[in-house]
């Protein structure tokens, strides 16, 4: 056979095995459609009117079906500064030891972060995926691998996502975990539908509105307001998004999830602070949609809304999703909770952080 005919053969399989893997995986990715109780839950909801769910403050602006014009052309200008100038360090095995009755945290990168609060492991918006999308194909790729594969984890007593973008609910992820772990999945509202079309069990997916509350190994999760929107697909709002507060006999956490600024910030702190830990996204803000993503000044702001103790930066350094340098959150963070008096750390991704010990000061990001 001439060598011209194989390549032509050749393309031709690659090209009807990306087909196929398209056609078999890529509707999957979508998750599935809530009915019966699961349906008749989500209509309860105070959040659920005119078939979507709502923020209770609603946004100043429609949440953008995709980047403006202007946003491509910044992203596509300033790639280089948007990328890390070397490698990332990660670390796989932290000097740190877990807290045993106390609270520490090991952020993976992006929004995954496994909290140890009081002898309890808890596991946030795990995404191990190259890409945050439908397709593996395409769509924003790793800046930096994971620092540990995800059977190097330890054992597990719950999974919490916040809502259902690719960047926080990852199904190769989920998949991974059902398999491999016992943990039970603790999501917004209609989150379930996705998970029991990916085949994890009934009876390990608990679903929450926002002020419900579940008891797992010894943990009360709270399902709590933020300022987001959900949506695997071109349709918006069929599943909710939130928050967490996560509250041992003495040790809280809270976790923003994806969140714009909003006054409530300060009812959560309220009611349910004040806390030993936050999770606060600083990354992937934009003038264009101010009311979906805080900026680190933001951040910091609701981590003293919530009463909050040591804030731990999530939403950063992993994804290019927004037009922004890829050390400008953390710079703009560093200069605003110096000047605001609060309690910092930055771990290299795979890093253990202790919330009773002082944070290390390495500004590792400058490559």
């Amino acid at each position: 056979m001439e060598a011209g005919s194989k390549r032509r053969l050749t393309a031709g399989a690659a090209a009807l095995a990306i087909a196929g893997w398209t056609l078999r995986d890529v509707p999957a990715e979508f998750g599935g459609k809530a009915s019966g109780e699961r349906l008749a839950r989500m209509l309860r909801s105070p959040r659920f009117h005119d078939g979507t769910f709502h923020n209770s403050v609603p946004s100043s602006v429609a949440v953008p079906s995709g980047p403006p014009p202007q946003v491509v052309r910044e992203m596509i200008g300033n790639r280089d500064r948007r990328h890390p100038a070397g490698p990332v360090p990660l670390v796989a095995h932290p000097a740190t030891p877990e807290s045993a009755d106390g609270v520490s945290a090991v952020w993976y990168g992006h929004a995954s972060t496994l909290v140890e609060i009081e002898g309890r492991r808890v596991l946030f918006d795990p995404v191990w995926s190259k890409r945050v999308s439908p397709s593996q194909l395409v769509g924003p790729k790793r800046l930096h691998p994971n620092p540990v594969p995800l059977t190097a984890l330890p054992a597990l007593d719950a999974v919490v996502v916040s809502h259902d973008h690719y960047d926080h609910l990852d199904r190769a992820t989920i998949l991974e975990l059902t398999a491999a772990q016992t943990a039970p999945f603790i999501v917004p509202l209609g989150i379930g539908a996705h998970l029991e079309r990916w085949k994890v069990p009934a009876e390990r997916i608990i679903e929450l509105d926002w002020e419900e509350e579940a008891e797992v190994a010894g943990l009360r999760f709270t399902a709590t307001a933020a300022r987001h929107f959900s949506g695997r697909t071109f349709r918006r709002n069929d599943t909710l998004w939130g928050s967490w507060v996560v509250a041992g006999a003495e040790r809280k956490v809270f976790y923003a999830g994806d969140s714009g600024y909003f006054d409530g910030y300060a009812r959560i702190g309220g009611e349910h602070g004040p806390f030993d830990l936050t999770l606060m996204p600083i990354g992937a803000y934009n003038r264009n949609w101010p009311d979906i993503h805080m900026t680190p000044e933001e951040a910091v702001a609701a981590h003293l809304d919530l009463g909050g103790g040591l804030l731990l930066p999530v939403h950063w350094a992993t994804f290019s999703l927004a037009p922004h340098p890829w050390t400008e959150p953390v710079e703009r963070l560093r200069l605003e909770a110096k000047a605001t008096g609060v309690r910092l750390t930055l771990p290299r991704p795979g890093d253990r952080v202790d919330v009773g010990k002082t944070p290390e000061e390495a500004a590792w990001w400058v490559l």
